[in-house]
């Protein structure tokens, strides 16, 4: 998968995502410092949220629509959305100022409507939301724009995923990559199930990764030192906002020790590699290898009490030890001499 001019996929770096959702707390300003801040801590790209609330709901009270989360409690879904609802007139100017200061910056459409108006903004690639995963008919119109999507897969079936991968490549889009999410507000760490992302990249040939709801960065480092190429977490500038999402999102400072810890997860995985790296190499010398470990007199037979494996490795190789025994000592040899076939009599 490539955004852009990124390669999204094993042997490359991880794509980190600042998904900014209701953090705005409907400030246009906000918004735009979470753009700067999260370009700060290093994210690759900003996320939004394209949606009105009557077109995700209805405005309708009775216990269908009602949340019992504990973090919306007392809430329908409309005033939920209504909230956490991004105007669509800051959204061509948030691109602008993320394309100015060298952050990606992309969508999660809910309707026909939305992928519309972001592809006349010039959006270049997708998220499908978890929740979205069901809707066939959006899926299919996104992917029909031939740009990559993103899917959360948060309380999908392997059947549901299948159908929405298969939805998307029928476009003859093929520029797709999953991301493993638990759908709950915040999620434990019980409940993520990393290895889920691993089977979903297999079983699907694509890239795979997290899109993490949990309480700081253990999920996201974890599934990045297990092969995850994109890690999505929620970004706000300071917890203490009103919005729907804070509770369970990050701030500048916890954005940046996540990047950086996922960054030297990526440095100590490396590369396939044997033999000594450049750090080991003044040490290879103090490995084993075989020394005359008492004085020995010329004639005297070798014996386990004068020929020894011993660090450091300066003699012969520890697999010549067993030969060695029984022979004869061709010369007067030194105790702390590295043995050598010089000191054999033929």
């Amino acid at each position: 998968m490539k955004i852009k001019d990124r390669h999204i996929g094993e042997g490359y770096p991880t794509y980190v995502i600042a998904e900014m959702s209701a953090n705005h707390c409907g400030s246009k300003e906000t918004a735009k410092e979470i753009i700067y801040k999260a370009k700060d801590a290093g994210a690759d790209c900003i996320k939004i949220q394209t949606y009105t609330a009557d077109t995700l709901t209805i405005d309708c009270h009775n216990s269908y629509f009602d949340l019992k989360e504990p973090l919306w409690k007392g809430q329908n879904l409309y005033q939920l959305y209504q909230k956490g609802y991004m105007p669509w007139e800051w959204q061509p100017e948030l691109k602008e100022l993320a394309d100015k200061i060298g952050i990606d910056f992309f969508s999660s459409p809910f309707d026909h409507t939305a992928v519309d108006f972001l592809e006349d903004m010039g959006i270049e690639f997708y998220k499908i939301a978890s929740f979205e995963l069901v809707d066939i008919p959006l899926i299919k119109y996104v992917a029909s724009k031939g740009k990559p999507v993103i899917m959360s897969t948060g309380m999908a079936t392997k059947e549901e995923i299948r159908e929405a991968v298969e939805t998307v490549k029928s476009t003859g889009n093929d520029q797709l990559a999953l991301l493993k999410c638990s759908s709950a507000y915040p999620a434990i760490t019980d409940d993520m199930n990393l290895c889920t992302m691993l089977d979903m990249k297999e079983s699907f040939g694509v890239p795979a990764g997290l899109s993490d709801h949990s309480l700081g960065h253990l999920g996201a480092v974890t599934a990045v030192a297990m092969g995850a190429s994109i890690i999505e977490k929620h970004f706000c500038l300071v917890r203490e906002c009103d919005s729907p999402d804070s509770a369970f999102s990050m701030t500048p400072a916890e954005f940046k020790e996540m990047v950086t810890a996922i960054r030297q997860v990526e440095m100590a995985k490396g590369k396939i590699s044997y033999g000594s790296s450049p750090q080991e190499k003044n040490n290879v010398d103090f490995r084993r290898s075989l020394f005359v470990t008492k004085n020995v007199k010329k004639g005297e037979i070798f014996t386990k009490e004068n020929l020894r494996s011993i660090r450091p490795g300066y003699g012969m190789h520890t697999r010549h030890y067993e030969e060695l025994l029984g022979k004869k000592a061709s010369v007067d040899i030194e105790m702390g001499t590295p043995m050598s076939w010089n000191f054999v009599e033929k």
